[in-house]
């Protein structure tokens, strides 16, 4: 425990050490109101979706099809959408066409969970053969159902989950902080969430312990694909369009944000609170490089400095409470 507390404590750390430097290095922009929104902006989608990502590492998995299930969530969505509603005159009661295009597209993100659950509980499939086929195909559907092009033309009311702004808070930024609330919640207080890290640290025990591994395994992928569905509505929202191949370069990111949160890729162990921490100094770095003119490679370089300054200082103090406790 003093060790997951640790993490938390070096993270914060880090936060801090890497705000002051960007704000000592560009004073002028770095804290404007502005620039602090834009930062608001781009985080949600990215953090939901490592939300969807860490959930699923827990258990000792991975879920590499999430950025093809919010593509695919996205489309179903756009295309009803599109279909039911003139952006430029709505019809009367759109916003029941809206609710029916937004759950019709969860619902496709929760079904695409709910498969790579089957494969992985039932089937036995590795994780990540199951969801990188998972990946594969889905990918292939959006390309056919699409046939490549962009589906645009949303309406305001879709376009504001993205864009709008509520007591100068971005609309995506609280529903992201209601998201990881409730998926905090999840596993610190219920018996899922108990269940969720007994089966990442030893799924052998929990199913001597009474366990239903198999259902928990199934409703943690469906978790995974909701999360990654509700990013889909933020990310569509944003760019008032929906495409196969939105969000690629999200998908190691998502990967190193949960690792770099303190998540075991063994599974058994990580925190919401520290995935936020991880997400914000990701943000932080990417914006201070941003308005600095440094290059996009250097940054990601910066980002796998970051990870592995983080996994010396946990070896370190590994190694430091190993001897205190000898």
């Amino acid at each position: 425990m003093r060790s997951r507390h640790s993490e938390l404590i070096i993270l914060g750390c880090i936060t801090t050490a890497i705000f002051a430097l960007m704000w000592v290095f560009n004073p002028n922009q770095f804290l404007r109101i502005g620039n602090l929104q834009n930062m608001a902006f781009q985080l949600p989608e990215l953090g939901l979706l490592s939300l969807a990502m860490m959930v699923t590492m827990l258990t000792g998995g991975i879920n590499l099809s999430i950025i093809a299930t919010a593509n695919l969530s996205g489309i179903v969505t756009a295309l009803i959408l599109t279909a039911m509603i003139n952006p430029d005159a709505p019809p009367p009661g759109s916003g029941g066409i809206i609710i029916l295009a937004i759950c019709a597209g969860l619902l496709t993100a929760m079904l695409i969970g709910l498969l790579n659950g089957i494969l992985v509980a039932v089937i036995d499939v590795s994780p990540i053969l199951a969801t990188l086929g998972m990946m594969i195909l889905v990918n292939g559907l959006t390309i056919v159902i699409t046939k490549g092009y962009v589906i645009s033309g949303l309406p305001n009311a879709v376009r504001f989950i993205g864009n709008g702004v509520v007591l100068g808070i971005p609309m995506g930024t609280i529903i992201f902080a209601l998201c990881a609330g409730i998926m905090a919640l999840i596993l610190n207080l219920t018996v899922l969430g108990f269940n969720i890290y007994m089966v990442g640290s030893n799924p052998t025990a929990s199913n001597f312990a009474g366990v239903n591994n198999t259902a928990v395994l199934i409703k943690t992928y469906i978790i995974s694909g909701l999360y990654a569905g509700i990013a889909a509505m933020i990310m569509i929202s944003r760019f008032n369009s929906a495409k196969a191949g939105y969000g690629e370069s999200y998908l190691l990111v998502t990967i190193l944000a949960s690792v770099l949160g303190g998540t075991s890729a063994a599974g058994g162990f990580g925190k919401v609170s520290g995935l936020v921490m991880s997400l914000i100094i990701l943000q932080i770095a990417s914006s201070g490089f941003n308005l600095l003119g440094v290059s996009a490679f250097l940054t990601i370089a910066f980002w796998g400095f970051i990870i592995i300054l983080v996994m010396v200082v946990n070896f370190i103090s590994a190694k430091v409470l190993e001897r205190k406790a000898a």
